[in-house]
């Protein structure tokens, strides 16, 4: 399954999220300022980069782990991706959206317009990250409902793929590309820490 995060501005909350999800970022207490700052994304995307979605890692599950900004539109989004999945053929099951939105304060929302808005970094950067922090333990509930739904639906899965071994019938494929040379279809297994794939220079 590919888990995609989704905020505003792709800059604060999903980050957090899906930095929570894999186990970037610790559930048992609220991080410390330097360790958000640490993040690839945390407080990086400008508006010309919302829309991207952009890979975050794999969680113990398996499941692929994204993230993209949507700004005030997320319904839109989720229609558009449906539509798309149904024109490829991709099963509704093989995805999921997640709204962190819901989780933001003003603190958040404020810090983030200076520092992604404005342009004015230095002052933003750590209002965003102090909302960020008290929101910290709402967010990391909404992910544990994610990971419990998640990692239910795994184990129903590999309980069918095995029944569907054991009858000859082809197990269900999680890839949407040609594989290349010597590539195998099918999701590949979470090995190591997670793997980013989106680096921006400065900010």
């Amino acid at each position: 399954m590919k888990i995609i995060y989704h905020c505003y501005g792709g800059a604060h909350s999903s980050v957090t999220a899906a930095a929570i999800h894999l186990g970037l970022l610790p559930v048992d207490h609220v991080p410390e300022k330097q360790e958000f700052w640490q993040l690839p994304l945390f407080d990086r995307q400008d508006a010309d980069e919302h829309g991207h979605i952009y890979f975050m890692g794999i969680d113990e599950f398996g499941h692929e782990i994204y993230l993209t900004a949507r700004r005030s539109r997320p319904l839109v989004l989720e229609k558009v991706f449906a539509g798309l999945a149904g024109i490829f053929d991709i099963p509704q099951d093989d995805y999921l959206f997640v709204n962190v939105m819901e989780k933001v304060n003003l603190t958040m929302k404020f810090g983030g317009f200076i520092s992604r808005r404005w342009g004015f970094i230095r002052f933003g950067r750590p209002i965003v990250t102090m909302g960020t922090q008290a929101a910290y333990f709402r967010v990391v509930e909404l992910v544990r409902k994610i990971k419990d739904q998640v990692g239910k639906d795994s184990e129903k899965d590999s309980v069918l793929q095995r029944q569907q071994t054991a009858s000859g019938r082809a197990g269900r494929s999680h890839t949407y590309r040609t594989p290349a040379r010597g590539e195998s279809t099918g999701q590949k297994p979470a090995v190591g820490p997670a793997v980013f794939e989106y680096k921006r220079r400065g900010g």
